[in-house]
Order: C-alpha cells, then structure tokens, then sequence
C-alpha cells in the first residue's frame, strides 16, 4: 500500500497554481488552430488520442500492461462521452468568444454539480447552498446578458460546456477511489480516443507538421496541467485547492490580451465575481458539513 504524502500545503498550493497557469494555453491553440480551420473533433481527438498515449507507460506502471482493460466500461465510457462534449463545447464556443469570456461562463461547473448531485448521488444540498446556487446563476446571467443585442451562440456553447463537465465529474465522483488518478485517466482518453477516432474521418483535416507539433502540444499541457492537479490533492486538502482553480480566469485573460488582443469588459469581470464567490461559499460549506458528518454519509 502506498503511503499518504506528508502534508505540505504550500507544495499543494503551487503544484495548483502552476497547473492554473499553463491550461490555458490549450485554449490559445485551440482558439488559433479553429481560426486557421481545423475541425473541432479533431482538436478532441487529438487531445484525447495523444492524451491517452501520454499516459499510458504511467498507468502501466501501476496496473501492469495486462491489466490496462477498464474494469468498469460502461462509466468510462459515459465520463468519456461527456468529457469528448465538454471539450468539443468549449473548443466551438472559441469560435465566438474570447478565452476569458469563454472560461468565466464554463465557471458555472460548480454550480451545475452542486444542482444536479441531489438526483445523481443522492447527496442532500440544504437550503444556504441551493441559495449559492441561484446566486451564482444570477451571475451567469450578468455574464451572459440575454436581451441585451441577442444571446452570443458562444455563451449557449460554453454553458452546454460546464454543464456537460459537471456531469463528468458526477460520473468521476461515482467511481473515486477505485483506481488510481492516472489509471482512470488513462481509461477515459483511451475509450475517448476510440469514440472520436470512428468519428473523425468524416471531418479529417490533413495537418501540415507545425500541426501535428501543436496537436501534440494541446495533449501534453493538458495532461501536464491535470498532473500537476492531481500532485497537489496529495500534499493539500481540497477545500484549500478548490478555490484557486479561478486563478485561471487571471492567466486566461493574460493569455486571451497577448495573443488575441481581447479583454473582459466590467460586468464580465462583475458575473465571473459572484460566480466565484458562490462556488467558493458552496466548497467551504461542503467541506464543513463532511467534517461534522460519520464516515458514510451523505452531504
């Protein structure tokens, strides 16, 4: 049995911040690659497919390359399913949006977990956080202005995106603990790869080699990101961690202002605020709530 990492909370803390600091630069090549008309199947192919092979020799060193088969293949396959959507979402609504404007919609994740974890898991979510919830909604709508020259398809693209992540991780939280990160990882971007590999044909856009070489590129940060993700669950709490995933609307507005010449207006800056504050209230009430409840319960 592998022992817990002692921990050293500002290890976690700038394991997780790095991480916030180069995912976004998936969403530049992305953004840069669908301008230059690369499909979007095949931008997720390719995050899943090399994904998968990334992180193969790591999951074989934890399973053995005999045991590599998932063990539970319907719910990969589902996580799978909904991850392919969350990523296609997101990657069209760049198509419209800018990185920032995009990311801080996609912020409404936590909120759709905490709406959607009653009818899922069975958890019970008392009245404070259904409150966060219509307060965080609220936000979104400030973000995404209805009525104001007409709903952006973008907004419509990146809210299918944080909800279809919501559900992947509902369907995550349905298996946690039965394998390890990397395995699991592995399994969901290998059934992805398959699922997208069949699909993608119809849309295949032979890539020139600077292509290939940031395709690649979209894989390897992606799966550098959710590593170093994962390295600081083991040296912080995830109540400490939970909160500074927002630090990526900093680098993606960094980012998005660099490359593309774009930059959030007041009251994006206004939703994304209250989105955050709900979804950092609903971590700090969860997280309270599990420390008071015995082992086995439901919160």
């Amino acid at each position: 049995m592998t022992p817990k990492p002692v921990s050293t909370p500002l290890v976690g803390i700038g394991l997780m911040l790095t991480a916030m600091a180069i995912l976004p630069a998936i969403d530049v090549i992305a953004k840069f690659m669908g301008a230059q008309g690369m499909p979007v199947l095949q931008l997720v192919w390719a995050r899943l497919t090399f994904g998968a092979a990334l992180t193969l020799p790591f999951a074989a060193r934890h399973t053995g390359l005999g045991n590599l088969l998932p063990t539970r293949p319907f719910y990969h396959g589902l996580r799978a399913c909904f991850l392919i959507a969350a990523t296609s979402f997101f990657f069209w609504s760049l198509h419209y949006l800018s990185i920032a404007d995009a990311l801080a919609i996609f912020f409404v994740q936590p909120l759709v977990v905490t709406a959607l974890s009653p009818l899922i898991l069975g958890e019970r979510v008392g009245p404070r956080r259904w409150t966060a919830v219509a307060v965080g909604f609220i936000g979104t709508l400030i973000i995404i202005r209805p009525g104001f020259g007409g709903i952006n398809p973008g907004s419509l693209l990146a809210l299918a995106d944080g909800t279809s992540l919501a559900l992947y991780f509902l369907m995550t939280r349905r298996i946690s603990g039965a394998q390890k990160a990397i395995v699991t990882t592995f399994h969901t971007n290998l059934l992805g790869a398959c699922i997208t590999s069949a699909l993608v044909p119809l849309v295949w856009h032979w890539p020139s080699a600077t292509d290939w070489l940031l395709l690649l590129s979209l894989a390897a940060i992606a799966n550098l990101g959710h590593n170093f993700i994962v390295r600081a669950y083991d040296h912080a709490e995830a109540s400490l961690l939970a909160p500074l995933a927002y630090t990526e609307m900093i680098t993606s507005t960094i980012m998005g202002y660099i490359f593309f010449g774009t930059f959030p207006d007041a009251l994006t800056f206004l939703g994304v605020g209250i989105l955050i504050s709900c979804a950092i209230y609903i971590s700090m009430r969860e997280h309270a709530i599990n420390r008071t409840l015995p082992p086995g319960s439901s919160a």
